[in-house]
């Protein structure tokens, strides 16, 4: 047998990691991509601590070049909020524009009811597409939802299936953006 899956669990930013155990590779560890999962080929006489060691590093610089290459644009945000707004909020939000911008450095996002319009943070452009999409459904919600981050919004906001996992994720990354370790 030339190759078998060991083990297949979560990375910390919620991609699917296959480690997989190949006796035809003899020096290299081996990095692809299998739809949204990562597979790590290793050599057979690798350790687990070895084949961890290389998985970890591999899929950060993979999944962090998946996101620099497909980072949306302006009008692919605009897209995937609507199909957002119609898959969680019954279509209620209706938003006209949603961009990027980069003199947001203090909040994630922001929306404004008036023009229906929603401005995401650059730095949320390296960040897990269903991050992304959290962040998009509270502003949705916003859109929707005159009572601030009252019961009315929050109920909209929790339909995304994952928003409780974004917000700690979020919160997470701001610390670590907040006490950077020294060097």
């Amino acid at each position: 047998m030339a190759q078998r899956t060991v083990r297949e669990y979560q990375h910390q930013d919620g991609t699917t990691v296959r480690i997989v155990v190949s006796t035809r590779r003899t020096k290299t560890v081996g990095g692809k991509w299998d739809g949204d999962a990562v597979v790590i080929t290793v050599p057979a006489w690798m350790d687990r601590s070895g084949q961890d060691r290389h998985a970890q590093s591999l899929v950060t610089k993979m999944t962090a070049r998946r996101h620099r290459q497909r980072a949306r644009s302006d009008k692919d945000l605009l897209e995937r909020a609507r199909a957002l707004d119609e898959q969680y909020l019954e279509g209620r939000a209706q938003p006209e524009a949603v961009r990027w911008v980069t003199n947001q450095n203090t909040r994630w996002a922001s929306a404004t009811r008036g023009d229906q319009s929603i401005r995401l943070s650059h730095r949320l452009q390296r960040m897990p597409d269903w991050v992304q999409d959290s962040v998009l459904v509270h502003e949705l919600a916003h859109l929707i939802a005159t009572d601030g981050h009252g019961p009315i919004f929050t109920s909209w906001a929790n339909r995304y299936p994952r928003m409780a996992e974004a917000d700690a994720y979020l919160e997470g990354v701001a610390f670590a953006w907040q006490n950077p370790q020294d060097a």
